[in-house]
């Protein structure tokens, strides 16, 4: 189905029209944009290769940085070019391509986030039992729930918008092709469709920080039961855990949660769970995690002496 419209290419505003400004967030997001790429490569790779790191809360971690990788691709190459270039016009069937891929890893890791919750709540209350709860098949059903999860969400996302019609207009307010902005464009009344962009983004973002909440409310309530180094590594882990779920959650539940409108803010908070919470990523689970830090030394250690023979 082709969609119904006179527009063929959309024109992103950016972040700012001032060339010195753009000169200065060019550097700044391309090195953003390169320690957050590098630093979830190495976790991926680190998980991969280490023997010393095969519980599921590796693979899940493994997995958020994949998701971190490509959802950050799927928006700061083309910030940055624009930045660089002054170019800031996108294709419409590329512009619907940004829209699924970053829809599609973004709610991946919304669920990817539960899951991990998950997997703590039980390594923490149920100890004796998490081997056999969180065996390796139960682990990859969870794995392609989160993954089957953020495709479903991201082709509903892409069909709502992709048949609407665009007849003139054709400048976005943004830096990437988003819904809302996008929903601005429309030639026709777009109540219902914002209620759906509701429902499907917005209330999938409060519903989950719900319940991760909970789940981490319940952990740390039990972690009275637990010696003194085992409440400590419980705290080190959900601590993490926690920071992530907070940055990349509560501007996601401010963007989404709420009726169809833009504001001045919407940029600069989309900035911060775009760019800066995957680059973060990369420091909050390793930083705070011995076996993870042991195991990279591990892997640079390796890779140095081969080198150097």
């Amino acid at each position: 189905m082709e969609p119904r419209n006179n527009v063929t290419y959309f024109v992103l505003l950016g972040l700012t029209q001032d060339p010195k400004e753009q000169k200065v967030l060019f550097v700044m997001f391309l090195l953003f944009y390169i320690f957050s790429v590098v630093g979830n490569l190495l976790i991926v790779v680190t998980v991969i290769v280490s023997k010393t790191l095969g519980s599921p809360m590796y693979l899940f971690l493994a997995n958020l940085s994949f998701m971190d990788v490509i959802y950050s691709s799927s928006i700061c190459p083309r910030l940055i070019s624009d930045l660089s270039s002054g170019e800031n016009t996108i294709s419409f069937q590329s512009c619907m391509t940004q829209l699924f891929t970053e829809h599609f890893f973004a709610a991946s890791e919304v669920f990817l986030l539960l899951v991990m919750a998950y997997d703590r709540y039980v390594a923490i209350c149920k100890p004796l039992h998490y081997l056999v709860i969180m065996r390796q098949c139960v682990c990859v059903v969870l794995l392609v729930v989160s993954w089957v999860g953020g495709f479903l969400h991201s082709v509903i996302q892409v069909i709502t918008i992709y048949g609407l019609p665009f007849c003139g207009p054709n400048v976005i307010d943004h830096f990437f092709c988003d819904m809302y902005p996008l929903l601005k464009l429309i030639c026709t009344d777009t109540y219902v469709i914002g209620l759906l962009v509701v429902a499907n983004g917005g209330m999938i973002c409060t519903i989950v920080f719900a319940f991760l909440l909970i789940s981490y409310g319940v952990i740390l309530y039990s972690l009275k039961n637990l010696s003194p180094e085992g409440r400590r590594k419980a705290l080190q882990t959900c601590g993490s855990h926690i920071t992530v779920v907070v940055f990349f959650f509560v501007p996601c539940i401010f963007m989404y949660a709420r009726p169809a409108k833009t504001f001045p803010i919407d940029k600069s908070l989309s900035v911060f769970y775009t760019v800066i919470t995957p680059m973060l990523n990369p420091l909050i689970y390793t930083l705070r995690n011995s076996e993870m830090t042991n195991a990279i030394k591990k892997l640079w250690r390796r890779n140095t002496m081969s080198f150097s023979r």
